[in-house]
């Protein structure tokens, strides 16, 4: 199969080790500005997978990212941010990295190359039909990524992709393809840069789309969220009292009581 990798397409700018610094932030910021509008493009295409998300979710199921080098951390990142943001358990989402757990620090030699590890990877997880594994590739030619979906398609287990470039295997072989089309990078080929805040931007969108469709947001407040430093006992509290209109200390009790926000409000509401 023929498409063009975009993400390898040579940059618009030459000559980069003789531009001021000014001159490469102000550069680098003209093309960050792009990833937006290329993530807008997609808005269908995310609506889908959530969609898709939170239906096996509410039977149950759990949401898997897979991926290599930048694109497996950036699902990490998502996936480890869901238990301290929404209260949820550790293993409702779940980001999975070629090369296991010593990758996210350092690149682990051919990894990626592998089509069989991805599924290993997760049968670790005794993953089954209502779970939905995403696989998450700029280039969308990750064979650990296209390996790992082509073996959950044969499981009946739904897939989403995540890619960069435009009709890519990656974008073919998932059941619910997002292709957010940055174009070429102002470094030649480092997509951990356009492509990456793509990829960034579109787990933000899945996972807190996702999240509230569950119920884990009440109003815009974070009611779930676990109560893991003094920042967040603070914004608990505040939280407290603006929904139930009490003074500071004894919102401060009911959170320390009840170990939530939600709990709190639930349990003073019951009690009038």
């Amino acid at each position: 199969m023929s498409f063009t990798k975009t993400t390898e397409q040579a940059s618009k700018y030459e000559q980069l080790e003789k531009m001021s610094v000014h001159e490469l932030l102000t550069n680098i910021n003209r093309e960050d500005q792009t990833v937006p509008l290329a993530v807008q493009k997609a808005l269908p295409q995310i609506e889908n997978l959530v969609a898709a998300v939170v239906e096996k979710m509410k039977l149950g199921g759990r949401l898997f990212y897979i991926g290599a080098g930048t694109s497996g951390r950036l699902g990490i990142v998502d996936a480890s941010e869901c238990p301290p943001t929404f209260g949820v358990a550790f293993d409702l989402v779940n980001g999975i990295i070629a090369g296991g757990d010593q990758a996210i620090r350092r690149a682990v030699e051919n990894a990626e190359d592998s089509t069989t590890q991805a599924w290993l990877d997760l049968q670790e997880h005794h993953i089954d039909h209502n779970d939905v594994v995403i696989g998450i590739a700029a280039s969308g030619t990750t064979p650990y990524v296209i390996g790992g979906l082509e073996m959950c398609h044969q499981k009946n287990i739904v897939t989403g992709g995540i890619t960069c470039n435009a009709g890519s295997p990656l974008a073919l072989t998932a059941k619910f393809p997002i292709e957010v089309v940055v174009g070429p990078e102002f470094v030649t080929g480092s997509s951990r840069m356009k492509a990456g805040t793509a990829q960034k931007l579109v787990l933000n969108m899945i996972s807190t789309a996702t999240m509230i469709q569950l119920g884990k947001v009440k109003g815009n407040k974070m009611v779930d969220m676990q109560l893991s430093n003094n920042k967040l006992v603070d914004r608990g509290v505040k939280m407290i009292m603006d929904e139930i209109a009490v003074a500071y200390e004894e919102a401060s009790a009911l959170l320390q009581e009840h170990g939530s926000v939600r709990k709190a409000v639930d349990a003073f509401n019951e009690k009038q």
